[in-house]
């Protein structure tokens, strides 16, 4: 703490910058950096190394090799036989391999390959001489610059569309240099011809002119655009440094370097509110930091160096070290800086004075709280501690700020407890044997979501569970997507038994909220491990996951099983008709005859949509009694004419007489004789008869006055005495053939007595023709019967004859006092009569 100011290097008046020791490297590289291809993901992410291939033999194939920030080798793989150019990594940690014939193979990061796509012919045809890997709003985008001079663009490796950018006019050789740049949304390129620049979008090629821009600056010989992609800067061969806006409208600086030579690498290093952005230059044994000011930092480098720009800083890694290089936080300068008197820096020597027991704490705290600036010194110790890579600074910046909220009324503590948090998750990952070295706004930026998803692409599940616990995640949100994740990468491994790993699946998730078995079984079919997925399947408690992974094993017979079992219909009915489409016709119905249950919704669909299928079914089972209901609803549900109707209903009758059913065989018999009858008549009078019941076919003939063929059809078809003269009474008062009613009155005693007539007769309201009838009613329904006509008086004769007091009562409420005085008379003496005896 007593040095912690002496790496601190001047640029300009108010800016410092410094280099931290991240790790001491565990690689043991054979070679030097200059003979590899290299590539370092930014985030604090894995570094990809393949040897550049001098031998010619078509033998030697360097091997490809990813290794942690600290140097932890994850995978090796031999390289391909094809010459890389260039390698570069996507926003998911995939590792893009671009090679010379414009194929781009695409790596995990363990160096499984994935898969791999072409940048196109004209690439291929004329090889390429420079690629660039970006990023931008739309994903990860690759440039390639081919031996004929022209360009070619995808902006979405997840989504290739590739653009043939304008060629640059008079060009005969390479451009010195160029860079990606990103203009209102769209994706452009700077191309730097000796003194002359050029940007080309889709469709044009427009030459530029840098604002501000030294007249003496030379020809371009690098570029840099910064992480974000908002500035630029150019280095010249006077040694000049242009650095602006990369709209290319705004110059921010310039810079005089004495090198002349081009830089190996040209990287920005700024931060959001930095006070000096900067531009960082690497050559053979030298580094330099450049910015808006005369004087610039150097920096000795022993071995040769990688340069990865990072959201807040430079990381530089060698064969032996790893560091990072950042401009001082506002935060840390005031707390350390020397001579400081900010609040901060008071804070933290009150801190110390304490802890020696000293009185200069109360003094220190005096003229902190005199100013009312403890609060913000509390603020500026938490910020400062935030930056800090060292955990024993971070304590003691950490004490003092919990020192100060002592004094402060109401101290809101969150931004204190969740810098605390956020620096213990940020310790531990920055672990060499981990490492993944964020910073602390590289962690705000990409957020613990997304820091846990690369835990788990590295197979870091114990670290990332342990994350999730202590920041106390949502189960869904953290330990069951990571456990998930786990399972899935637990199903590849191969050296042991379906039982084992199933066993161990299921004993480390159990029934957490969550978690799919049915998409790890997935990922174990993936694999090849076909019984293993059956055996996970089995843990799925949700029927609608496991039966569609059944039935793309080629499980039907299993996925029928748990199809029925869930008892959801429609579940049954897809795997039903999955079967159908995949086995021959007898299979699919010997399978359906073990499961009654899917047989039955079978049989309910095929009523619906295959009545051929339908009655296969029923001729498979012998099934004569269904048979016969398949044919009579057929000879119903076609547009045959009447004859094949006939053929389909006496097919109905044979198989009624093999299932011995007689009723529905004579019924069905009797309908075939309706139907010829129907015809003969529709034949006779040219009138519809078809399909009509036997009811409303007398009846009609009845209306019409066919009372012969009427009473044919009684005899047919034997119909009930009663049934008839009900038909007939309705259907001759119905057409007013009063006559013709009265005739079939006395044509026979009436089975069905006398009332109907009157009541039919008083329905059509024809009082009248009943008169005639009810005299002929039965003495029991007499009474009823002139109370319907309205004759009180002979009602009332009916009721003193019959002796019935409650006839005699309800024939009393039907009178009034003056019409029917002589009928309440009578019946009141009846009833007297009746009383005294």
């Amino acid at each position: 703490m007593d040095c912690y100011t002496a790496n601190w290097d001047p640029l300009g008046e108010a800016a410092y910058y410094r280099k931290l020791d991240l790790y001491t490297m565990g690689w043991n590289l054979r070679e030097d950096l200059r003979d590899c291809l290299v590539a370092a993901a930014p985030y604090g992410g894995p570094i990809a190394l393949l040897k550049n291939k001098k031998e010619k033999s078509p033998s030697s194939r360097p091997p490809l090799e990813i290794y942690t920030a600290s140097g932890v080798l994850l995978a090796s793989i031999p390289g391909k036989n094809c010459p890389a150019v260039h390698l570069g990594w996507t926003t998911s940690e995939d590792l893009l391999c671009i090679q010379e014939d414009g194929s781009v193979l695409v790596y995990s990061l363990f160096c499984e390959f994935k898969r791999r796509f072409s940048m196109g012919n004209e690439v291929l045809q004329n090889h390429v001489l420079e690629a660039k890997v970006f990023h931008t709003e739309y994903g990860t985008g690759v440039a390639i610059l081919t031996g004929a001079h022209r360009f070619t663009i995808a902006t979405n490796v997840e989504d290739l569309k590739l653009r043939r950018l304008p060629q640059v006019p008079g060009v005969q050789k390479p451009p010195s240099c160029w860079a990606v740049l990103c203009q209102e949304r769209v994706t452009v390129l700077l191309v730097a011809v000796g003194q002359e620049l050029y940007l080309l979008d889709n469709t044009t090629c427009s030459p530029v002119t840098l604002p501000g821009l030294s007249p003496h600056a030379g020809s371009f010989l690098r570029m840099a655009v910064s992480f974000n992609y908002r500035f630029l800067a150019l280095f010249t061969d006077t040694g000049y440094i242009w650095m602006g806006k990369s709209n290319l409208k705004e110059k921010l600086g310039e810079s005089i370097c004495e090198f002349r030579a081009p830089p190996k690498q040209m990287v920005w290093c700024t931060r959001s509110r930095s006070k000096q952005r900067a531009v960082v230059m690497a050559w053979e044994r030298r580094l330099l930091v450049a910015g808006d000011a005369e004087q610039c930092i150097q920096y000795p480098l022993d071995e040769e160096s990688y340069l990865v720009p990072e959201l807040d800083g430079v990381r530089i890694f060698s064969r032996s070290t790893h560091e990072f290089l950042h401009e001082i936080p506002e935060a840390s300068q005031e707390v350390f800086k020397i001579a400081s008197m900010a609040p901060g820096a008071l804070l933290l020597e009150a801190q110390k004075e304490y802890e020696k027991e000293s009185q200069k704490a109360d003094e220190y705290l005096r003229e902190i709280k005199d100013q009312n600036l403890l609060p913000e010194a509390v603020e500026q110790c938490i910020r400062a501690a935030s930056y800090e890579h060292e955990p024993e600074i971070q304590k003691s910046l950490l004490r003092a700020a919990s020192f100060g909220k002592c004094f402060i009324d109401k101290f809101p503590p969150e931004r204190f407890v969740e810098t605390c948090r956020d620096l213990r998750v940020l310790n531990a990952i920055r672990d060499y044997q981990i490492g993944i070295p964020l910073s602390f706004d590289q962690y705000t930026q990409v957020t613990t979501e997304v820091l846990l998803d690369r835990l788990v692409l590295r197979r870091l599940y114990p670290i990332a569970i342990k994350i999730c616990e202590y920041l106390r995640l949502s189960e869904f949100q953290g330990i069951s997507r990571i456990l998930a994740h786990w399972a899935c990468y637990k199903v590849q491994q191969k050296d042991k038994s379906d039982e084992e790993v199933a066993q161990a699946i299921n004993q480390k998730l159990g029934d957490t909220p969550g978690i799919s078995y049915s998409e790890i079984a997935a990922r174990a079919y993936e694999c090849g491990r076909a019984e293993l997925a059956i055996k996970l399947l089995e843990y799925e408690p949700r029927s609608g996951k496991q039966v569609p992974l059944l039935l793309k094993m080629k499980s039907s017979q299993l996925a029928l099983s748990k199809a029925i079992e869930s008892g959801d219909t429609d579940l049954v009915y897809t795997v039903v008709l999955h079967l159908k489409n995949e086995l021959n016709r007898g299979a699919f119905f010997m399978t359906l005859q073990n499961q009654p249950v899917a047989l039955s919704l079978y049989r309910q669909f095929c009523k619906y949509q295959e009545l051929d299928t339908l009655k296969d079914l029923y001729n498979q089972d012998d099934d004569h009694q269904e048979l016969g209901n398949f044919h009579v609803r057929a000879s119903y549900a076609s547009d045959k004419p009447i004859d094949g109707r006939v053929a389909s209903l006496q097919n109905a009758v044979d198989e009624y007489y093999k299932a011995k059913n007689e009723f529905a065989a004579k019924a069905t018999e009797d309908q075939i004789k309706l139907l010829r009858s129907q015809r003969r008549l529709q034949a006779d009078f040219d009138k519809p008869y078809l399909d009509e019941s036997l009811h409303d076919t007398v009846y009609n003939l009845i209306l019409e006055g066919n009372h012969k063929r009427a009473e044919q059809f009684y005899r047919d078809f034997k119909i009930p005495d009663k049934r008839f003269w009900w038909l007939k009474i309705s259907a001759l008062a119905e057409q007013g053939d009063w006559e013709e009613l009265e005739k079939f009155s006395k044509s026979k005693k009436s089975p069905i007595g006398y009332l109907p007539f009157v009541e039919i007769s008083m329905k059509h309201h024809n009082r009248h023709e009943a008169k005639k009838y009810a005299p002929r009613v039965a003495p029991e329904q007499r009474v009823k019967a002139f109370l319907l006509v309205g004759d009180l008086s002979q009602a009332s004769e009916a009721a003193i004859e019959r002796k019935n007091e409650a006839e005699m009562n309800l024939i009393l409420s039907k009178c009034t006092a003056a019409a029917d005085a002589s009928v309440v008379a009578k019946i009141n003496l009846a009833k007297a009569q009746l009383g005294k005896k």
